[in-house]
This record gives structure tokens, C-alpha cells and sequence, in this order.
């Protein structure tokens, strides 16, 4: 499963890099990046069986490959002051972590209550929708 997401991730990334610095669009693909990971955690929710599974960890893949290489892209865009990017981009980098660090406890709580791991992926749609839609709220762009 990691290998079929690999394939599906790297098979975005340079596409959709190129595809960024060639349209200036960054907000678009990030929102389209993130919604498609949304939409990858439905059919877990839904049939959770190993073909559906395998089918998620593409749709993941492309989703990723394409917020994985445009995000960045964003991040350092919108960073004020040049003098402070080196701290700006070390306190985003620290925000990309916070999930790890975030989710499990939530998780836990969230396995336990009813629905079990449907509710779990439908959560990460919903997390992962609610930052597509908020990528949107990025105003200062150079």
C-alpha cells in the first residue's frame, strides 16, 4: 500500500510544481490538493476492504503529491519580511509537526465513539475539506 502511494504521490509532485510556477495559481492547486485527500478518506469510511484501501492510498497519493509540492511553494510566498524568512520558514516547518502530535489523542477519543474508524476517515475528510476551503483565506501573495 505505502509503494502504490508512493507511486501516486511522486507522480504528482513534479507535475503539479511545474503546473504551479507556470499558472502563479498556488491557492487553486493547494485547495484541489487538499480536497482530493478529503475525498480519498471517504471510501474507508464507506467499504473499508483491501481493494477500496488500495484505491484510497492513490487518491491520497495524488492529493498529497500536489499539496506537497505547491504548499511550500505558498508558504514562502506569502512570508513577510526577507530578513525574518529563515525564522518564518523554521516556525512553518514546526507547524507541519503539530499534527503528529495532535491527532492521536483526538483519534483515540474519536475510535471510541460510535462508528468506530468510519467516523475516524470521515474526520480526516472533514479535516482535510476544512483546510482545503481555508487555504482560500491566504490574502498577501507577492
Amino acid at each position: 500500500m505505502i509503494g502504490v502511494n508512493s507511486v501516486a504521490t511522486i507522480s504528482t509532485v513534479v507535475l503539479s510544481g511545474w503546473l504551479s510556477d507556470r499558472l502563479g495559481r498556488r491557492r487553486m492547486l493547494v485547495f484541489l490538493g487538499g480536497l482530493t485527500m478529503a475525498v480519498a478518506a471517504v471510501p474507508l469510511a464507506l467499504s473499508p476492504t483491501w481493494t477500496m484501501t488500495l484505491i484510497a492510498a492513490v487518491i491520497l497519493g495524488l492529493g498529497y503529491g500536489v499539496y506537497l509540492a505547491v504548499d511550500t511553494a505558498l508558504v514562502t510566498e506569502v512570508l513577510p519580511a526577507s530578513a525574518d524568512r529563515g525564522k518564518d520558514m523554521a516556525l512553518a516547518n514546526l507547524m507541519t509537526s503539530l499534527p503528529y502530535v495532535l491527532v492521536p489523542p483526538i483519534a483515540s477519543l474519536v475510535l471510541e465513539g460510535p462508528g468506530g474508524y468510519s467516523s475516524l476517515f470521515l474526520c480526516s475528510a472533514a479535516m482535510s475539506a476544512l483546510g482545503a476551503v481555508l487555504v482560500w483565506r491566504v490574502k498577501s501573495i507577492r
